[in-house]
């Protein structure tokens, strides 16, 4: 099991705080010099909330897309890596992972180039969506269902600063805030026996140099990179050494500068590795208290933030950049709550770690049903799930019987209360043969549970807008 970010925090404080911060707590900051401890520890509080989405892409990408020998190593950059399964407790390079469809994970290189996205026709009934995901983790655009039909077409992904005309052929263009790109697809799967459809419809998905999609000779390649090396595990011990790293392929922009600046004047930016490690105790102590205080705040988001409905959380904080405009707090709770996320409109998510009485949710504790009244379940175009978590790592869970979520294409085999209700048992024991189609399996432990409406219906009944709409989910039961 991981240990959070603020666990680690917290132990690294206790070794940290060997001589008395207090005692420089009155340092302040002249022209010229460096800041005061004070300061540094505002700065790191500031820079943690900033960094932190860019932070955990970067040890993502590394992971994905770079260390080639690693286990969640999926493909080099520009080329498609279709999994023909979906993730299970195995996969943990990405907190909250989606157990619902099969993804196809490409990491861009927009360097040397742009590339070319081709998709293919996918039937009407198949949801499928293209996510594009920058270094800042903006969601700059959509392919797919909802954003651009289930006809084929070709599309143009561009890096920072290309001005070039819209090729013919190029259905539309998508501007990416950085060089490095995340292409999230997701296919749905209806049920196991349907993976080979899944598989001929990813297939379809093509990706190509714009040079070679016009038939014109390949530009000069772009320099080879020597990635500072980063894992998901790592970003809480290393946490401003990976944002060094990261901010090099970041292009400074006005949302940014001032917050980039002071970390610039603690040692944190590009092309410089930030030497923790020789830093005074008294720094060391507030920079981690700095980063605690701004990981409580992110949490803290998430926990008050968002409209709280029957103990679920349900907001809209996910987006582009112009949805952001500069929010930090906001994107670092998208980051953390489950980074790789869709903007409200292509899917919403309540999430909760609590039942109706606002008791934290606790599989060794108690059982738990969640019941959807006749004719109320979630109103979708696509599909809905409800996804199990291990309350203290954000992954899936092992369990017996190898079963992530429940979602609206198992409906068919689940069983329906006498008055047309549906029943979902949640817990870590079986609760016996009759009712074990309506099981999810629990962790002895914490639980945080995550309903996924995918293309959610935007007249009533909706959960549109996020938090305001008609529709709301039902709260967490304990059972009797």
């Amino acid at each position: 099991m991981k240990t959070s970010i603020s666990d680690f925090l917290v132990l690294a404080l206790v070794c940290a705080l060997t001589t008395s911060v207090v005692a420089g707590c009155g340092n302040q900051n002249v022209a010229g010099a460096a800041p005061g401890v004070e300061q540094t520890k505002a700065i790191a509080e500031e820079g943690f909330i900033y960094g932190l989405p860019i932070v955990m892409n970067y040890a993502v990408m590394n992971e994905y897309a770079v260390d080639k020998s690693g286990p969640q190593f999926k493909a080099p950059f520009n080329q498609i890596k279709n999994e023909a399964r979906v993730f299970t407790y195995e996969d943990t390079a990405i907190i909250t992972p989606n157990s619902d469809t099969p993804y196809s994970i490409l990491w861009l290189d927009l360097r040397a180039e742009p590339m070319v996205l081709s998709v293919p026709a996918v039937e009407q009934k198949r949801y499928y969506s293209v996510m594009l995901c920058d270094g800042n983790t903006y969601n700059f655009g959509y392919i797919g269902s909802r954003a651009t039909g289930s006809e084929p077409g070709d599309y143009l992904v561009v890096g920072p600063g290309w001005k070039g005309e819209t090729p013919t052929g190029i259905k539309k263009v998508f501007y990416s805030t950085t060089p490095f790109v995340l292409a999230a697809y997701r296919t749905q799967l209806f049920n196991p026996e349907d993976m080979p459809n899944v598989v001929k419809v990813q297939a379809g998905y093509k990706v190509q140099p714009l040079s070679a999609f016009l038939k014109q000779p390949a530009p000069p390649s772009a320099p080879t990179i020597n990635f500072f090396p980063a894992t998901t595990a790592g970003i809480k011990e290393h946490f401003f050494e990976y944002l060094d790293a990261a901010l090099q392929f970041i292009p400074p922009d006005p949302e940014s500068k001032d917050v980039r600046a002071k970390l610039a004047s603690i040692g944190v930016e590009p092309g410089k590795t930030f030497e923790f490690k020789n830093l005074s105790e008294e720094r060391k102590a507030a920079i981690l208290l700095g980063m605690k205080e701004g990981d409580d705040k992110v949490d803290q988001f998430l926990a008050t933030g968002i409209k709280s409905i029957n103990g679920w959380k349900i907001g809209s904080f996910i987006g582009n950049r112009d949805f952001y405009h500069g929010d930090w707090l906001m994107r670092a709770a998208a980051a953390k709550g489950g980074i790789y996320g869709n903007d409200a409109v292509e899917a919403t998510y309540p999430l909760t770690r609590t039942d109706a009485n606002g008791e934290t949710l606790d599989g060794s504790r108690h059982n738990y049903t969640l019941t959807f009244v006749a004719g109320q379940l979630p109103p979708v175009n696509a599909f809905w799930s409800v996804t199990m978590y291990d309350g203290k790592s954000q992954l899936l869970i092992k369990n017996p019987i190898n079963r992530y979520l429940i979602n609206s294409p198992m409906l068919p085999g689940m069983k329906k209360n006498a008055d047309g209700s549906l029943t979902l048992y949640i817990q870590k024991d079986s609760p016996g043969k009759v009712n074990e189609s309506n099981w999810l399996p629990a962790p002895d432990d914490a639980i945080y549970l995550v309903m996924r409406l995918y293309w959610p219906k935007e007249t009533p009944p909706s959960i549109l807008p996020a938090g305001e709409g008609t529709w709301k989910p039902p709260a967490i039961a304990q059972a009797n």
